[in-house]
C-alpha cells in the first residue's frame, strides 16, 4: 500500500471530458515517481461523460487518482476548497482541467517547497503550443488563454503550490464570499495567506501549459462583462499590483476615459482634444496587429473595453471600492 505521498495535485472540473484526458496523460509523464503524489479530482456535477472517464482512470491504477464527486455544481471555489481538504500531501498543487503541467513541474514544485517550506510557489504558464499554432487569423481575437510569465499578483490556481499547513492557517478557500462568483476566490485565498505572513516564489521552471479556448466575439464580450472584483475590492495591496494611475484596472481604461473626456472638449481647442485622444486611437492600432483583426476590428476592442469597464464599476458599486 502506498504511503502518505509528498504531493497532492487538485483539480475542479466540470464538463471538460474532452480535456480531461490531457491532463491525465500529461500527470502520468512527470518525472517525480508516481508513489511521491496523488491526484485529487472533484468532480463539480458534470453532465458529459466525466464520471465515466474518471472511473476508468481510477481502475488502470498508473496514479494515485482520488475522485471526489459532488450532486450539484458548486462552483471553482467549492471544488477546489473539497480537493485540498480531501488531499493528504503535505504540499498542495492546483492546476486546472484545461492545463497540461510539464514533466518536471512537480519534481520542480516540490524542490522549491523544501527550500521554501513556509512558501506559495507560484509556476510559469503558457499556452498549449499545438492549440496556439492551430488558431487562425480570423479566430485570434476572439481567443483565451492564459500567459503568467512573471510574478502575477492575482495568482491564478492554474499552476500554484501552496503548502498544507499554510491551507490550515487561512482555513482555504474563502466559499462564503467566492462560492458562486466568477473568479477571484484564488486571488483572495493567495493575499489572506501574504497576509499571514506567507512569503512567495516565483519559478519559470514550473511549468504548466494552459489550452486555448475560442470563444466567439460574443462569448468573449459576456466573459469581459461577467468579472466579479470582490478580490480587488477586498485586497489594497493587489489593487496596488494590478491598477493603473489608482482606480483604473487596465491601461486601455484609462486611455478610453481619456479618448471620452475629448468628446466634451470644445472644438476649438482640438490640439487638447488630439492629446486626449490620440494615446487611444494609436492603441487601438496596435491591438488590431497584436491581437490580430487590424484596424476594422477597432469597434470591436472598444467595446470590449466598455463591456470590463461595466464590470468594474459594477464592483465599484456592489463593493463600495472606488474602481474604474
Amino acid at each position: 500500500m502506498a504511503g502518505t505521498p509528498d504531493v497532492s495535485v487538485v483539480v475542479s472540473t466540470y464538463n471538460r471530458r474532452d480535456r480531461l484526458p490531457n491532463l491525465l496523460d500529461a500527470l502520468r509523464r512527470q518525472t517525480l515517481p508516481r508513489d511521491r503524489f496523488e491526484v485529487v479530482i472533484v468532480n463539480n456535477a458534470a453532465t458529459d461523460d466525466t464520471a465515466e472517464l474518471l472511473a476508468e482512470a481510477e481502475r488502470a491504477g498508473d496514479l494515485q487518482l482520488r475522485v471526489v464527486t459532488r450532486t450539484e455544481n458548486v462552483g471553482r471555489a467549492q471544488g477546489r476548497d473539497d480537493g485540498w481538504r480531501a488531499a493528504s500531501g503535505a504540499l498542495i498543487a492546483f492546476t486546472d482541467d484545461d492545463c497540461e503541467p510539464a514533466p518536471t513541474w512537480l519534481e520542480r514544485g516540490l524542490e522549491l517547497h523544501r527550500a521554501n517550506p513556509e512558501a506559495i510557489i507560484q509556476g510559469r504558464t503558457e499556452p498549449i503550443e499545438r492549440e496556439l499554432a492551430a488558431v487562425t487569423e480570423r479566430e485570434r481575437p476572439f481567443t483565451r488563454t492564459i500567459r503568467v510569465t512573471e510574478p502575477d499578483p492575482t495568482y491564478p490556481t492554474c499552476n500554484v503550490f501552496f503548502p498544507r499547513a499554510l491551507l490550515e492557517r487561512v482555513g482555504g478557500f474563502d466559499l462564503e464570499t467566492f462560492g458562486t462568483g466568477q473568479g477571484g476566490e484564488d486571488s483572495d485565498l493567495a493575499w489572506r495567506a501574504i497576509k499571514a505572513g506567507a512569503p512567495v516564489v516565483f519559478d519559470r521552471d514550473a511549468l504548466v501549459h494552459h489550452a486555448v479556448h475560442y470563444m466567439g466575439p460574443i462569448g468573449k464580450l459576456k466573459l469581459a462583462q461577467s468579472w466579479d472584483l470582490a478580490a480587488i475590492a477586498r485586497h489594497p495591496e493587489l489593487r496596488r499590483a494590478l491598477f493603473f494611475r489608482g482606480p483604473f484596472w487596465k491601461h486601455s481604461h484609462y486611455l478610453l476615459a481619456r479618448a471620452a473626456l475629448a468628446l466634451l472638449v470644445p472644438k476649438r481647442l482640438w490640439p487638447l482634444r488630439a492629446w486626449l485622444a490620440l494615446p487611444y486611437l494609436r492603441l487601438l492600432i496596435q491591438r488590431g496587429r497584436v491581437e490580430g483583426g487590424g484596424p476594422l476590428l477597432a469597434p470591436y476592442y472598444v467595446v470590449h473595453d466598455l463591456a470590463e469597464m461595466y464590470a468594474v464599476a459594477r464592483g465599484a458599486v456592489r463593493y463600495r471600492t472606488p474602481l474604474v
